[in-house]
């Protein structure tokens, strides 16, 4: 049958009254526009500011009545063409404006709902024990650290700054190889060198629960290679405030301080830990019982 045909029925239908027969008229803009109460927010593995975050969200936004569901994404390229494509309706704590800003340019049609918290940071960051205090300190030392720099996904910001800004700026690519995996990998081999007492350099940023976890400290980053501090969003499928307004409000209105959302992490990632994340954010919700009355 075709679309004007169709058309006319669902017209004839809607002005006899025939509401059962109406259901079959909707269209997936119906299914899933306005009146739709489901949510899908993405997250990649291991970057805990998003996990904080999504977990945040999904309780809050749960409890105004919306069914949230979580999805895990590879990494950010795969985290932005999802929500190009619209298979997520949100990234809860995007980087577009340095780390991420290729994917935003890329993708210019999805929605920067805001920014929660202003001052996250890229570092390079060592044991507290190490001699480095500057990235410049780490040429012609490439032997002391088995000529690597220990990273994160290879399809981070982070992991793009370095290899295209950081390493050649400062000189490093003829003594040093960006060794990329997970965050987790790179967790586990911050933490035994040490426990070994052993030099490591490995990429990192703030916020992030490991700069408290970990004796680490950041090194200076003299030439600014790494970029300057900038904030962290809500990045939104195109079409997503039009469907979703109220949650588009309330993400915009959003902000941490760095105690909010420092002890925000601790809880989700440390004090309660993998499966009872959802815990974690009802603790937080009861010490700081004045945040919700800003995003309303």
């Amino acid at each position: 049958m075709s679309t004007k045909i169709w058309t006319r029925v669902c017209a004839v239908l809607a002005a006899v009254g025939l509401t059962i027969s109406l259901a079959a008229c909707g269209t997936d803009s119906d299914k899933n526009g306005a009146d739709s109460k489901e949510i899908k927010l993405g997250i990649i593995p291991g970057w805990t500011d998003g996990v904080s975050m999504a977990h945040l969200w999904k309780v809050v936004l749960e409890d105004e009545g919306y069914d949230v569901e979580i999805e895990e994404l590879g990494d950010a390229p795969l985290t932005y063409t999802n929500l190009s494509r619209g298979s997520v309706d949100v990234y809860p704590s995007a980087w577009p404006d340095v780390t991420h800003a290729s994917l935003m340019e890329k993708y210019p049609k999805l929605e920067d709902l805001g920014t929660y918290y202003d001052n996250a940071k890229l570092t390079f960051a060592v044991p507290d024990y190490s001699d480095l205090q500057s990235i410049e300190d780490m040429v012609g030392k490439g032997g002391d650290y088995n000529g690597k720099i220990v990273g994160i996904e290879p399809g981070a910001g982070l992991t793009k700054i370095t290899k295209e800004s950081v390493m050649p700026e400062y000189g490093l690519d003829d003594e040093y190889k960006l060794v990329t995996s997970s965050t987790a990998t790179m967790l586990a081999e911050l933490k035994r060198a040490i426990d070994a007492k052993r030099d490591i350099v490995v990429t990192l940023w703030r916020p992030f629960y490991a700069n408290s976890k970990f004796p680490v400290r950041d090194l200076e980053d003299p030439k600014g290679a790494l970029g300057e501090s900038e904030g962290l969003h809500e990045v939104a499928r195109p079409g997503f405030t039009d469907d979703f307004a109220e949650v588009a409000e309330m993400m915009g209105k959003a902000k941490l301080t760095d105690e909010q959302y420092g002890s925000l992490e601790d809880l989700v990632v440390n004090q309660y830990g993998e499966g009872k994340e959802e815990d974690a954010v009802k603790q937080w919700l009861k010490d700081n019982p004045d945040w919700l009355d800003t995003i309303k």
